[in-house]
Protein backbone atom coordinates (compact mmCIF):
# COMPACT_ATOMS: atom_id res chain seq x y z
CA UNK A 1 0.00 0.00 0.00
CA UNK A 2 2.89 2.36 0.76
CA UNK A 3 4.41 1.85 -2.68
CA UNK A 4 1.09 2.57 -4.44
CA UNK A 5 0.49 5.66 -2.29
CA UNK A 6 3.86 7.12 -3.21
CA UNK A 7 3.47 6.55 -6.98
CA UNK A 8 1.34 9.66 -7.72
CA UNK A 9 3.87 11.81 -5.82
CA UNK A 10 6.68 10.65 -8.11
CA UNK A 11 4.55 11.39 -11.24
CA UNK A 12 3.67 14.96 -10.20
CA UNK A 13 6.68 16.71 -11.83
CA UNK A 14 5.59 15.54 -15.32
CA UNK A 15 2.74 18.11 -15.70
CA UNK A 16 5.09 20.81 -14.49
CA UNK A 17 7.63 19.86 -17.16
CA UNK A 18 4.87 19.92 -19.77
CA UNK A 19 3.76 23.39 -18.69
CA UNK A 20 7.34 24.64 -18.90
CA UNK A 21 7.68 23.18 -22.40
CA UNK A 22 4.40 24.82 -23.44
CA UNK A 23 5.62 28.15 -22.04
CA UNK A 24 8.88 27.85 -23.99
CA UNK A 25 6.95 27.10 -27.19
CA UNK A 26 4.65 30.08 -26.60
CA UNK A 27 7.50 32.45 -25.76
CA UNK A 28 8.38 33.40 -29.38
CA UNK A 29 4.76 34.25 -30.12
CA UNK A 30 4.43 36.25 -26.91
CA UNK A 31 7.61 38.19 -27.65
CA UNK A 32 6.40 38.87 -31.18
CA UNK A 33 3.10 40.28 -29.89
CA UNK A 34 4.86 42.39 -27.28
CA UNK A 35 7.42 43.83 -29.70
CA UNK A 36 5.19 44.41 -32.70
CA UNK A 37 1.78 45.08 -31.11
CA UNK A 38 1.96 46.08 -27.46
CA UNK A 39 5.01 48.34 -27.74
CA UNK A 40 3.77 50.20 -30.87
CA UNK A 41 0.32 50.56 -29.31
CA UNK A 42 1.76 52.06 -26.12
CA UNK A 43 3.96 54.35 -28.20
CA UNK A 44 0.94 55.43 -30.22
CA UNK A 45 -1.04 56.26 -27.07
CA UNK A 46 1.86 58.27 -25.65
CA UNK A 47 2.26 60.16 -28.94
CA UNK A 48 -1.45 60.97 -29.02
CA UNK A 49 -1.09 62.84 -25.72
CA UNK A 50 1.87 64.98 -26.73
CA UNK A 51 1.79 68.77 -27.14
CA UNK A 52 3.96 71.15 -29.18
CA UNK A 53 7.23 72.08 -27.49
CA UNK A 54 7.12 75.61 -25.98
CA UNK A 55 10.32 76.63 -27.77
CA UNK A 56 8.51 76.66 -31.12
CA UNK A 57 10.93 74.20 -32.72
CA UNK A 58 8.10 72.17 -34.24
CA UNK A 59 8.78 69.17 -32.02
CA UNK A 60 6.41 67.60 -29.51
CA UNK A 61 6.74 66.62 -25.88
CA UNK A 62 4.63 64.48 -23.59
CA UNK A 63 2.05 66.63 -21.82
CA UNK A 64 -0.98 64.37 -21.21
CA UNK A 65 -2.91 66.55 -23.64
CA UNK A 66 -6.39 65.00 -24.03
CA UNK A 67 -7.40 67.97 -26.16
CA UNK A 68 -5.75 66.25 -29.13
CA UNK A 69 -8.63 63.80 -29.25
CA UNK A 70 -11.28 66.50 -29.05
CA UNK A 71 -9.63 68.62 -31.73
CA UNK A 72 -8.98 65.70 -34.06
CA UNK A 73 -12.49 64.29 -33.87
CA UNK A 74 -14.05 67.74 -34.23
CA UNK A 75 -11.88 68.64 -37.22
CA UNK A 76 -12.17 65.35 -39.10
CA UNK A 77 -15.63 64.13 -38.07
CA UNK A 78 -16.75 64.20 -41.72
CA UNK A 79 -13.92 61.90 -42.79
CA UNK A 80 -14.59 59.57 -39.85
CA UNK A 81 -18.27 59.25 -40.72
CA UNK A 82 -17.45 58.86 -44.42
CA UNK A 83 -14.97 56.08 -43.71
CA UNK A 84 -17.47 53.94 -41.85
CA UNK A 85 -20.19 54.69 -44.41
CA UNK A 86 -17.95 53.62 -47.30
CA UNK A 87 -16.82 50.55 -45.36
CA UNK A 88 -20.44 49.60 -44.63
CA UNK A 89 -21.48 50.02 -48.26
CA UNK A 90 -18.49 48.03 -49.49
CA UNK A 91 -19.25 45.26 -46.98
CA UNK A 92 -22.88 45.04 -48.08
CA UNK A 93 -21.99 44.98 -51.77
CA UNK A 94 -19.23 42.43 -51.20
CA UNK A 95 -21.70 40.20 -49.35
CA UNK A 96 -24.28 40.49 -52.13
CA UNK A 97 -21.70 39.56 -54.76
CA UNK A 98 -19.84 36.93 -52.75
CA UNK A 99 -22.68 34.89 -51.26
CA UNK A 100 -24.09 33.57 -54.58
CA UNK A 101 -20.55 32.88 -55.77
CA UNK A 102 -19.57 31.07 -52.57
CA UNK A 103 -22.84 29.11 -52.59
CA UNK A 104 -22.30 28.02 -56.19
CA UNK A 105 -18.71 26.93 -55.51
CA UNK A 106 -19.35 25.33 -52.14
CA UNK A 107 -22.71 23.64 -52.82
CA UNK A 108 -23.66 23.43 -56.46
CA UNK A 109 -20.23 22.44 -57.79
CA UNK A 110 -19.48 20.06 -54.92
CA UNK A 111 -20.00 17.07 -57.22
CA UNK A 112 -17.10 18.16 -59.45
CA UNK A 113 -14.05 18.66 -57.19
CA UNK A 114 -11.77 19.67 -60.08
CA UNK A 115 -14.13 22.44 -61.21
CA UNK A 116 -14.65 23.50 -57.61
CA UNK A 117 -10.90 23.82 -57.07
CA UNK A 118 -10.49 25.75 -60.31
CA UNK A 119 -13.21 28.25 -59.38
CA UNK A 120 -11.71 28.64 -55.92
CA UNK A 121 -8.34 29.45 -57.51
CA UNK A 122 -10.05 32.14 -59.59
CA UNK A 123 -11.42 33.70 -56.39
CA UNK A 124 -8.00 33.91 -54.75
CA UNK A 125 -6.17 34.81 -58.00
CA UNK A 126 -6.23 38.58 -57.21
CA UNK A 127 -4.00 37.86 -54.21
CA UNK A 128 -1.19 37.01 -56.63
CA UNK A 129 -1.15 40.65 -57.79
CA UNK A 130 -0.23 43.61 -55.62
CA UNK A 131 -3.10 45.50 -53.98
CA UNK A 132 -1.69 48.75 -55.34
CA UNK A 133 -1.39 47.43 -58.90
CA UNK A 134 -4.97 46.17 -58.90
CA UNK A 135 -6.27 49.54 -57.71
CA UNK A 136 -4.09 51.41 -60.17
CA UNK A 137 -5.40 49.21 -62.99
CA UNK A 138 -8.98 50.18 -62.10
CA UNK A 139 -7.96 53.84 -62.10
CA UNK A 140 -6.86 53.40 -65.71
CA UNK A 141 -10.02 51.50 -66.63
CA UNK A 142 -12.32 54.07 -64.99
CA UNK A 143 -10.40 57.09 -66.27
CA UNK A 144 -12.08 59.61 -68.55
CA UNK A 145 -10.23 58.13 -71.53
CA UNK A 146 -10.94 54.55 -70.41
CA UNK A 147 -13.32 52.15 -72.13
CA UNK A 148 -16.08 52.34 -69.52
CA UNK A 149 -16.45 56.12 -69.39
CA UNK A 150 -16.14 56.57 -73.15
CA UNK A 151 -18.74 53.85 -73.77
CA UNK A 152 -21.19 55.32 -71.26
CA UNK A 153 -20.75 58.78 -72.73
CA UNK A 154 -21.28 57.40 -76.23
CA UNK A 155 -24.55 55.88 -75.04
CA UNK A 156 -25.51 59.22 -73.41
CA UNK A 157 -25.60 57.53 -70.00
CA UNK A 158 -22.98 59.96 -68.69
CA UNK A 159 -22.73 63.69 -69.27
CA UNK A 160 -19.77 65.18 -71.16
CA UNK A 161 -18.23 66.54 -67.96
CA UNK A 162 -19.06 63.57 -65.74
CA UNK A 163 -16.22 61.62 -64.14
CA UNK A 164 -16.07 58.31 -62.27
CA UNK A 165 -12.63 58.50 -60.70
CA UNK A 166 -12.41 60.87 -57.79
CA UNK A 167 -16.00 60.18 -56.75
CA UNK A 168 -17.48 58.17 -53.87
CA UNK A 169 -18.77 55.64 -56.43
CA UNK A 170 -15.23 54.83 -57.54
CA UNK A 171 -13.99 54.56 -53.94
CA UNK A 172 -16.78 52.21 -52.85
CA UNK A 173 -16.31 50.19 -56.03
CA UNK A 174 -12.58 49.87 -55.35
CA UNK A 175 -13.17 48.81 -51.75
CA UNK A 176 -15.76 46.25 -52.82
CA UNK A 177 -13.58 44.79 -55.54
CA UNK A 178 -10.42 44.56 -53.44
CA UNK A 179 -12.11 42.95 -50.44
CA UNK A 180 -14.43 40.47 -52.20
CA UNK A 181 -11.97 37.57 -51.65
CA UNK A 182 -11.97 38.32 -47.92
CA UNK A 183 -15.74 37.95 -47.95
CA UNK A 184 -15.97 35.00 -50.30
CA UNK A 185 -13.47 32.66 -48.66
CA UNK A 186 -15.11 32.48 -45.18
CA UNK A 187 -18.50 32.04 -46.86
CA UNK A 188 -17.13 29.23 -49.02
CA UNK A 189 -15.57 27.53 -45.98
CA UNK A 190 -18.95 27.50 -44.21
CA UNK A 191 -21.09 26.59 -47.21
CA UNK A 192 -18.72 23.84 -48.32
CA UNK A 193 -19.53 22.02 -45.06
CA UNK A 194 -23.28 22.61 -45.41
CA UNK A 195 -25.19 19.35 -45.07
CA UNK A 196 -27.39 19.06 -48.16
CA UNK A 197 -29.79 16.81 -46.25
CA UNK A 198 -31.10 19.85 -44.37
CA UNK A 199 -32.09 21.45 -47.66
CA UNK A 200 -33.71 18.22 -48.83
CA UNK A 201 -35.60 17.91 -45.56
CA UNK A 202 -36.93 21.44 -45.96
CA UNK A 203 -38.09 20.60 -49.48
CA UNK A 204 -39.79 17.42 -48.23
CA UNK A 205 -41.66 19.55 -45.69
CA UNK A 206 -43.05 21.67 -48.55
CA UNK A 207 -40.66 24.51 -47.98
CA UNK A 208 -40.28 26.84 -50.93
CA UNK A 209 -36.76 27.62 -52.21
CA UNK A 210 -37.03 31.11 -50.71
CA UNK A 211 -38.11 29.87 -47.27
CA UNK A 212 -35.43 27.17 -47.34
CA UNK A 213 -32.81 29.78 -48.11
CA UNK A 214 -33.87 32.19 -45.35
CA UNK A 215 -34.71 29.63 -42.67
CA UNK A 216 -32.11 26.93 -43.31
CA UNK A 217 -29.22 28.09 -45.48
CA UNK A 218 -28.70 31.56 -43.98
CA UNK A 219 -28.74 30.43 -40.31
CA UNK A 220 -26.33 27.58 -41.04
CA UNK A 221 -23.97 29.90 -42.90
CA UNK A 222 -24.16 32.69 -40.31
CA UNK A 223 -20.62 32.08 -38.95
CA UNK A 224 -19.24 32.55 -42.46
CA UNK A 225 -21.29 35.71 -42.94
CA UNK A 226 -20.06 37.20 -39.66
CA UNK A 227 -16.43 36.28 -40.37
CA UNK A 228 -16.60 37.61 -43.92
CA UNK A 229 -18.20 40.90 -42.95
CA UNK A 230 -15.62 41.45 -40.21
CA UNK A 231 -12.71 40.65 -42.52
CA UNK A 232 -14.15 43.13 -45.02
CA UNK A 233 -15.42 45.95 -42.81
CA UNK A 234 -12.39 46.29 -40.53
CA UNK A 235 -9.70 46.82 -43.21
CA UNK A 236 -12.09 48.79 -45.43
CA UNK A 237 -12.75 51.32 -42.64
CA UNK A 238 -9.04 52.07 -42.30
CA UNK A 239 -8.16 51.85 -46.00
CA UNK A 240 -6.32 54.82 -47.51
CA UNK A 241 -5.32 53.46 -50.94
CA UNK A 242 -8.65 53.41 -52.76
CA UNK A 243 -9.69 56.85 -51.47
CA UNK A 244 -6.31 58.42 -52.25
CA UNK A 245 -6.25 61.06 -54.97
CA UNK A 246 -3.44 59.11 -56.63
CA UNK A 247 -5.83 56.19 -57.11
CA UNK A 248 -9.65 56.21 -57.16
CA UNK A 249 -10.51 58.99 -54.70
CA UNK A 250 -10.59 62.75 -54.65
CA UNK A 251 -10.64 65.66 -52.25
CA UNK A 252 -14.34 65.16 -51.53
CA UNK A 253 -14.06 61.41 -50.92
CA UNK A 254 -11.06 61.15 -48.60
CA UNK A 255 -11.31 58.71 -45.69
CA UNK A 256 -9.83 58.74 -42.22
CA UNK A 257 -6.88 56.66 -43.42
CA UNK A 258 -5.93 59.43 -45.83
CA UNK A 259 -6.14 61.99 -43.01
CA UNK A 260 -3.91 59.88 -40.76
CA UNK A 261 -1.40 59.39 -43.56
CA UNK A 262 -1.36 63.13 -44.30
CA UNK A 263 -0.89 64.08 -40.64
CA UNK A 264 1.90 61.55 -40.17
CA UNK A 265 3.86 62.01 -43.40
CA UNK A 266 2.95 65.46 -44.79
CA UNK A 267 1.88 67.78 -41.98
CA UNK A 268 4.08 65.99 -39.40
CA UNK A 269 1.32 66.44 -36.83
CA UNK A 270 2.07 63.22 -34.98
CA UNK A 271 -0.26 63.72 -31.97
CA UNK A 272 -3.28 64.34 -34.20
CA UNK A 273 -2.47 61.33 -36.37
CA UNK A 274 -1.96 59.11 -33.33
CA UNK A 275 -5.18 60.34 -31.71
CA UNK A 276 -7.15 59.63 -34.89
CA UNK A 277 -5.61 56.15 -35.06
CA UNK A 278 -6.67 55.40 -31.48
CA UNK A 279 -10.17 56.73 -32.14
CA UNK A 280 -10.43 54.58 -35.27
CA UNK A 281 -9.41 51.45 -33.36
CA UNK A 282 -11.81 52.14 -30.49
CA UNK A 283 -14.78 52.78 -32.77
CA UNK A 284 -14.04 49.61 -34.75
CA UNK A 285 -13.79 47.59 -31.52
CA UNK A 286 -17.15 48.94 -30.32
CA UNK A 287 -18.85 48.27 -33.66
CA UNK A 288 -17.35 44.79 -34.02
CA UNK A 289 -18.16 43.80 -30.44
CA UNK A 290 -21.77 44.96 -30.75
CA UNK A 291 -22.17 43.30 -34.13
CA UNK A 292 -20.79 39.94 -33.03
CA UNK A 293 -22.94 39.85 -29.90
CA UNK A 294 -25.98 40.93 -31.90
CA UNK A 295 -25.32 38.13 -34.40
CA UNK A 296 -25.12 35.60 -31.57
CA UNK A 297 -21.61 34.43 -32.39
CA UNK A 298 -19.74 35.52 -29.26
CA UNK A 299 -17.20 32.73 -29.77
CA UNK A 300 -15.64 34.80 -32.57
CA UNK A 301 -14.46 37.45 -30.10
Amino acid sequence: MTAFAGAPTQAEPAPRRQSKIALVLLLPGILYLVLFFIVPLVSLVITSLEAPAPDGSGTFQYAFNWQNYVDSVGTYSTQIFRSFLYALLATVFALLFSYPLAYFIGVKVRKWPLLQSFMLILVIAPFFISFLLRTLAWKTILADEGPIVTSLKALSLLGPQTHITGTPVAVVFGLTYNFIPFMCLPLYTTLERLDIRYLEASSDLYGTPASTFWRVTIPLSLPGIVSGTLLTFIPAAGDYVNASQEFLGGASSSMIGNVIQSNFLVQLNYPAAAALSIVLMLVILIIVGSYVRRAGTDDLL
